[in-house]
C-alpha cells in the first residue's frame, strides 16, 4: 500500500513539474530568435531602413547607425510558442515619445494575434500569453548622452538603448532589441576605420613589406583603443594621418613611419590623461602637449622630404593639438 502511495505521489509531482515547465515562459538568450524572430528599424522622417535582421535566417542589412535624437519606427515580429491564459507578457520601449505621432504602438490585427484592450500611447503594456505570431510597430525618439565634456575634451561614447523589450510576468527580459546610439563623430570614425581595414587587407595580400603592414595595423589598433575611450575626434585624426601614403619603396620611409606611430601613441596617452586627471592637472599636461607639438613639427619637416601627403596629415594633427591647448 505504501509503495502505491509513493508511486502515485511521484507521478503527481512529475505531472505538476511538467505543467509548470510548459506554462512558464522560456528565458532564452536575447537575440537568438526564439522570441523575436525578425525586426526592421527605420528612420521615421526619411523612411530609410537603418537595420533589418532576420534572426531565424541569420541575415541582416543596413548600416546600423542610429543617431541621437533620431525618430525611429521599429517593426518587430514575435513568435509565442505556447499559450498560458494565466500568464502575461509585457512589451516596453525606452524611446522618448515621438514628436509627430500621438502613440507608441501600432498593431495590425490581420496577423491574427489578439492583444486584448491595451493603451497604444503607453511606453509599456501587458497582454495574455497566447500561442501565435505577433507583428507590431513601435514609434519613438532614440535619445542618450552620447557626447559629454571632460574638461577641454569632448568624449563621444555610444550608449545602448532598449528599443523594444519583451518581458515575463516577473519583469525579466525574455528578448530585446538593444542597439547603440551614436553621433556623427562616432559614425565618421567607424566609416574611416572600415575603409582603412579594407586597405590593410589589400596590403596583407599584395606582397608589401611585412614591417610596413604591421605598423599600419598598429595604427588601426591604437585608433580603436582611443575611440573606445570616447576620444573619437583624436582617433579619426590618427586614421587621417595615414592619408594616402604609399607602401614604402625603401627602408628610409619605414624608419620615418615608426616615429609617427610613437608620436601618435604619445598623443593618445596625453588625451587619456587629460580625461582621467582633474582640471588642476591640465596646466601640467599643457606643457607636455606643447613639447610634443615641437617634436611633431620636426617629424613633419622630415616627412615632407619623402611624402608630402603624410606631412600634410601630420601637420593637421599638430593643428588639432594646438587648438586643444589654445596655442
Amino acid at each position: 500500500m505504501k509503495n502505491k502511495i509513493l508511486t502515485l505521489s511521484i507521478i503527481i509531482l512529475l505531472t505538476l513539474t511538467t505543467v509548470f515547465v510548459i506554462m512558464t515562459p522560456v528565458k532564452a538568450a536575447t537575440g537568438d530568435g526564439q522570441w523575436i524572430t525578425k525586426y526592421t528599424i527605420t528612420d521615421t522622417t526619411t523612411g530609410n531602413q537603418l537595420i533589418t535582421k532576420d534572426l531565424v535566417a541569420g541575415t541582416s542589412s543596413g548600416n546600423g547607425e542610429i543617431s541621437n535624437g533620431e525618430e525611429l519606427t521599429v517593426t518587430v515580429t514575435i513568435h509565442v510558442a505556447t499559450s498560458n491564459p494565466s500568464s502575461t507578457l509585457t512589451l516596453s520601449t525606452s524611446m522618448a515619445h515621438s514628436s509627430s505621432l500621438d502613440h507608441y504602438w501600432s498593431h495590425d490585427s490581420s496577423d491574427g494575434y489578439s492583444l486584448g484592450s491595451y493603451n497604444p500611447n503607453s511606453a509599456s503594456f501587458s497582454f495574455s500569453q497566447a500561442a501565435g505570431t505577433l507583428t507590431i510597430s513601435c514609434y519613438g525618439v532614440a535619445s542618450g548622452a552620447v557626447a559629454t565634456s571632460a574638461g577641454p575634451v569632448t568624449l563621444h561614447i555610444a550608449v545602448p538603448i532598449s528599443l523594444v523589450a519583451l518581458k515575463d510576468p516577473s519583469g525579466a527580459i525574455l528578448d530585446e532589441i538593444k542597439p547603440n546610439i551614436t553621433d556623427s563623430s562616432i559614425n565618421d570614425f567607424n566609416t574611416k576605420l572600415a575603409e582603412d581595414q579594407k586597405t590593410l587587407s589589400n596590403l596583407q595580400g599584395s606582397g608589401v613589406d611585412p614591417g610596413y603592414v604591421q605598423i599600419y595595423q598598429n595604427v588601426l589598433t591604437q585608433a580603436q583603443t582611443v575611440a573606445n575611450q570616447g576620444l573619437t575626434d583624436s582617433a579619426t585624426a590618427m586614421l587621417d594621418s595615414l592619408g594616402n601614403a604609399q607602401a614604402p619603396a625603401s627602408a628610409t620611409l619605414q624608419i620615418l613611419f615608426i616615429p609617427l606611430i610613437v608620436v601618435i601613441a604619445v598623443i593618445a596617452g596625453l588625451f587619456g590623461f587629460l580625461f582621467m586627471r582633474s582640471r588642476s592637472k591640465v596646466s601640467y599636461f599643457r606643457l607636455v602637449v606643447e613639447d610634443q607639438i615641437k617634436d611633431l613639427e620636426g617629424l613633419t619637416i622630415r616627412a615632407s622630404k619623402i611624402d608630402r601627403t603624410m606631412a600634410s596629415n601630420l601637420d593637421g594633427v599638430k593643428d588639432r593639438l594646438k587648438h586643444l591647448v589654445g596655442m
